[in-house]
């Protein structure tokens, strides 16, 4: 097997550097929304309020318009004359202003009613909040998706940092909102509900606002990029039709993903209260790793993969770069998985613990964390693989393979949720992540040959056990240290984690951790 060309890694730390800015960020404001509105009835009409147009950014942007609309930029912008590949971008712009106008107003029309299908359960304040709170946050999605196309742009480019660092802004935004209403718009004297609703409202006001910064500040990199920015309404330009024609089933895979998320979320509201927020604040975490070290190494890859498909013997390409990528995403990725299991109470209790947020909250929400440990694996390697397929121009097989896990996910979550209430939800999740990336991986295999052969199955298995040994001492420093305070025993607990997984991977030679002690020497 060719290796790849060693471009990715450089690249790949940009994103995940520009990735941890905006999480770190991202936990800030959930901490800030755990201290003024905690885990109740408020939380879960915040949770169903984001989650309608958030679906939409995630259907018309995100992966979904990295997926189509980088090949084909790409390759446009290979050639010397750079007019038709500006032409595309322009015509792409001006579709997404479209289509994200539209929905947005058609959206704050059917506020009720999707509030009503997808947050069944909320009663009274809840579900007027709810409504409230989605009217204002859907003119965020549609700046959200311009922001995707700024992040389609940079990427073809290799400027990778801010556009994966651009959320910050926004996050800054949702801070300040909600400290600022905290401290001016809330008195103790006001009725509780009154209260929470004032926090909300300011949350969601300060959450437009930052979706204007995301965008303005990546602006003018892709005027720079682009040598000037235009938008075209128009399907004539050369590669719209291209990008089109690959983008409808992209959003369809995606969209059966969403779909997974609005049923988590509807039975979430089913589960009781607070239990449609315990799975935001336990995804806040999820989505760390996923987006550090699964997201940052598809991001990267994406484009180099479309240009392997582009060559004389393009399955090596392909196989080559995809089992360096899987095995990169398994060494930090099955850490992470197994501490979410064994020590979810442990890193919970210091995060969230404050304010509103009580301790039964930090019950509730570790035990949905740690079963979101369970398909951590499965989440974070499923879009390296299917960049593989995009970058063949197959973006059916992924569609087709994520229907068919959606219908398992959705029927063990509703069953386990029956037993085990928001965890069972997270559960059954995980266990539909986990078949979908292994059909992914399957397929991909019967297309471009096996994709992983000794040296990454031999990385997976090291990977796995000296997590499982972390995990175990990780456990025990974390029960011998509880009366030290919550935060210290957490850090202890991670540190020693780190220090096992670390020196254990080194020992027994894992590729990845040699690299990693070569670059921190």
């Amino acid at each position: 097997m060719t290796a790849p060309e060693p471009t990715g890694g450089r690249q790949a730390a940009q994103v995940a550097a520009g990735i941890l800015l905006s999480r770190v960020l991202g936990y800030v404001r959930q901490r800030a929304i755990a201290y003024y509105i905690g885990n109740g009835w408020a939380a879960d009409a915040l949770t169903v309020a984001q989650r309608i147009p958030n679906t939409i950014r995630n259907l018309l942007a995100e992966g979904t318009l990295s997926a189509s609309f980088i090949p084909v930029y790409a390759a446009l912008n290979e050639r010397s004359d750079k007019g038709a590949a500006r032409a595309l971008a322009g015509a792409i712009l001006g579709l997404l202003l479209l289509a994200t106008g539209v929905l947005a107003l058609v959206g704050i029309g059917f506020a009720p009613a999707l509030t009503t299908v997808f947050g069944a359960g909320l009663r009274g304040d809840a579900r007027a909040l709810a409504v409230s709170l989605m009217r204002l946050l859907f003119p965020m999605s549609g700046l959200m998706v311009i922001s995707a196309w700024c992040l389609g742009v940079l990427n073809t480019h290799r400027r990778f940092f801010l556009s994966y660092a651009a959320p910050a802004v926004w996050n800054i935004a949702g801070i300040a909102a909600l400290v600022g209403a905290g401290t001016w718009l809330v008195s103790p004297a006001l009725p509780m509900a009154e209260q929470l609703t004032r926090l909300s409202l300011a949350l969601a006001w300060g959450t437009v606002a930052g979706s204007v910064l995301q965008v303005a500040v990546q602006l003018p990199a892709c005027a720079r990029a682009l040598q000037g920015l235009t938008v075209q309404w128009s399907l004539s330009a050369e590669g719209v039709r291209d990008v089109l024609v690959a983008w409808l089933p992209v959003v369809l895979g995606a969209g059966v993903a969403q779909i997974s998320g609005l049923i988590d979320t509807l039975l979430g509201t089913l589960a009781g209260e607070g239990g449609a927020s315990s799975l935001q604040y336990a995804q806040l975490l999820q989505i760390l790793p996923i987006s550090l070290f699964g997201t940052s190494v598809a991001a990267v890859s994406l484009p180099d993969l479309s240009r392997d498909a582009q060559r004389a013997t393009p399955n090596e390409q392909l196989r080559a770069r995809i089992a360096v990528g899987f095995r990169r995403i398994v060494f930090f990725i099955l850490p992470s998985s197994l501490a979410f299991v064994a020590l979810a109470p442990v890193i919970v209790r210091p995060l969230f613990q404050t304010g509103r947020f009580a301790a039964a909250d930090t019950a509730l929400v570790a035990g949905v964390l740690a079963a979101y440990g369970v398909g951590l694996l499965g989440q974070a390697c499923v879009k390296l693989f299917q960049s593989g397929f995009y970058a063949l121009r197959d973006t059916r097989t992924p569609v087709k393979i994520a229907s068919a896990s959606l219908i398992l996910s959705s029927a063990l979550a509703y069953l386990l949720m029956r037993r085990f209430g928001p965890a069972g939800i997270a559960l059954g999740s995980s266990l539909g992540a986990t078949v979908n990336v292994v059909f992914h991986l399957r397929d991909l295999d019967r297309r471009v040959g096996a994709i992983l052969g000794r040296t990454e199955w031999r990385a997976f298995g090291v990977s796995l056990l000296v997590s499982g040994a972390a995990a175990a001492a990780a456990l025990a420093v974390a029960r011998i240290t509880t009366q030290a305070g919550a935060l210290a025993a957490a850090l202890l607990a991670l540190a020693i984690f780190a220090a096992v997984y670390f020196g254990g991977t080194i020992a027994l030679r894992h590729p990845d951790a040699r690299r990693l002690w070569t670059f921190l020497r």
